[in-house]
């Protein structure tokens, strides 16, 4: 998931223009065929990660008595050519998935429901089986997950006399006006016109009760005019619509930004930091009687209908490895993630500090087709959108979220 949000932002523009050009009746449900190897206990992996994860696959294929042929694809490609192979059914047996692009797979008939090889997601963080559930039925489901959080500079903190993490808005503003000064902003987050913006506004309009539904609501304009306040108050930079969350880390890294709106794909490059002291709290809300609602992410597992059903047996087998207590431990630590089953991902923050406040996040975080579904990336263009016209002058809060709402 490093670099995630940027990667994921191209992806879904990818296979918005994909799926315009393929014809969603991609059943797959009979014929025969699956991506890579034919060989009958060998099972086909297709992912976007790096061969640093290979070692879970191989463990499980161990455990599941299987052999594995791994293949990763760019992010961009992924739903492209997934929706290429359901078309020619030659799917791979095992299919990795951003979880919004569970919700447009599984209306394919692409995918099979993973309760028929025993698997429910009990236990599991309610937003990780809502994230992989297709019209009541259960498609796909994450060892572990991600979400935002700000992280801060301990030591700016410190000079500035600032003792604790800010809980309010007000205090959040307050704070950031503090830390401005001396070529450096007291805060900064992504407002660029991709998904990835979108992704780092919910934060503060969910945790105001504001909703993808209808995002012309008094809710999402006093998000939306919170976060244009700070670049009225200099405390956000102006460039903040150009910046991807990359560019966002790179500021906080850089002494030039004293917290940062991210997620935990960025910690193994902070700890790389020898010259930044660093901490994480959760995005605080306009009132102390509120709870954080931040967006779930992360990557769920599938098992593809190829027609082979001796071997989608065996892949669901291999999934329901993927997902164990134990797995999931490992990939969390691998990717610095947050287990998806409660006790885990409770145990795992125990264990790591650093960790902690993206557990506590996850467990009231949302899944972003939860409410709309399919429809989720026509929502996060009109939010984007909002937030650009917003920010650049073009309109006023209310009125760029009702023009955005209307498009």
């Amino acid at each position: 998931m490093k670099t995630a949000k940027k990667r994921r932002a191209k992806a879904h523009q990818v296979a918005v223009a994909a799926a315009a050009l393929l014809p969603l009746s991609l059943t797959a449900c009979g014929g025969s065929g699956s991506a890579g190897s034919g060989s009958p206990n060998t099972l086909t992996i297709q992912d976007y990660y790096e061969p640093a994860h290979d070692p879970i696959y191989r463990s499980c294929a161990k455990t599941t008595g299987v052999g594995v042929e791994i293949s990763h694809i760019p992010g961009p490609g992924l739903i492209p050519k997934v929706l290429q192979q359901s078309s020619s059914r030659t799917l791979p047996d095992v299919l990795m998935l951003d979880n919004p692009d569970v919700q447009q797979i599984a209306a394919s008939g692409a995918l099979a429901p993973l309760t028929d090889y025993g698997m429910s997601g009990d236990g599991m963080v309610e937003a990780v089986v809502k994230a992989g559930t297709y019209e009541g039925r259960l498609y796909g489901l994450a060892p572990s997950v991600n979400t935002l959080n700000i992280f801060y500079n301990k030591d700016l903190f410190e000079a500035a006399g600032i003792t604790e993490p800010p809980r309010t808005w007000d205090e959040l503003r307050a704070y950031a006006k503090k830390l401005t000064g001396q070529g450096r902003y007291g805060f900064a987050m992504s407002n660029i016109n991709t998904y990835e913006g979108s992704w780092q506004f919910l934060p503060f309009m969910w945790g105001n009760g504001g909703s993808e539904q209808n995002i012309a609501a008094p809710e999402t304009a006093q998000a939306l005019q919170f976060v244009l306040d700070l670049q009225n108050d200099g405390s956000i930079s102006k460039s903040s619509v150009n910046w991807s969350q990359d560019d966002v880390i790179s500021q906080f890294i850089a002494g030039k930004a004293a917290m940062v709106v991210n997620g935990p794909w960025q910690i193994p490059t902070l700890r790389k930091q020898k010259n930044v002291t660093w901490a994480a709290f959760t995005v605080p809300t306009r009132l102390a009687s509120q709870t954080t609602v931040a967006p779930l992410g992360g990557e769920v597992y599938t098992v593809p209908r190829t027609g082979d059903k001796a071997k989608m047996t065996k892949a669901g087998q291999f999934v329901k490895c993927l997902i164990s207590p134990e797995m999931q431990l490992e990939s969390a630590k691998l990717r610095q993630t947050v287990p998806s089953d409660l006790k885990v991902a409770a145990e795992f923050g125990k264990s790591n500090e650093v960790i902690a406040p993206f557990v506590t996040a996850v467990k009231t975080a949302r899944a972003r087709t939860a409410i709309l579904g399919e429809e989720w990336p026509k929502a996060a263009t009109r939010i984007y959108t909002a937030v650009q016209a917003a920010l650049t002058g073009k309109a006023d809060p209310a009125q760029a979220l009702r023009q955005a709402q209307s498009q």
